[in-house]
């Protein structure tokens, strides 16, 4: 084999391998925490604030996973009634498995059934109001069905 056909074979093949990689590229997913991004980020001093409230409490709000539910408790210093706001489970690996519901409190607690959720690690963010005053807790949850 002669040197301009080694040269001329490494060429095709290094072109061969960018396009590849350009291919593979423009072909793969990539999912945003929300679409809005931008006004989000500008909400993000609120937040730190909410967070920082949400940390001063005595009785922090908490979550566990059954076998069969999500269950959240809410504080028992706050009414049930004056609980209100959202909870929402970011999937990072797949937007069509976000889900949001609105806080429904009875008896300082909240139940999720996991039939709603489907299986995967999610970034749970609740976003609550609780006795006139505002709170964001957020953590990882891990759904196994």
């Amino acid at each position: 084999m002669n040197w301009k056909a080694l040269i001329a074979a490494v060429y095709v093949s290094f072109i061969s391998m960018i396009l590849l990689l350009v291919g593979m590229s423009a072909g793969q997913k990539i999912d945003l925490v929300t679409d809005h991004y931008y006004e989000e980020e500008l909400k993000f001093q609120g937040k730190i604030d909410k967070a920082a409230r949400a940390s001063a409490l005595a009785e922090p709000l908490s979550w566990t996973v059954t076998e069969s539910d999500l269950q959240i408790h809410y504080p028992a210093t706050v009414a049930d009634s004056a609980i209100s706001g959202l909870i929402r489970m970011y999937c990072p690996s797949d937007d069509r498995n976000d889900r949001q519901f609105a806080i429904e409190a009875k008896d300082h607690g909240q139940s999720v059934a996991l039939s709603q959720i489907p299986a995967g690690r999610y970034k749970i963010q609740v976003d609550w109001k609780g006795n006139n005053e505002t709170f964001w807790n957020e953590g990882v949850v891990v759904i196994a069905h």
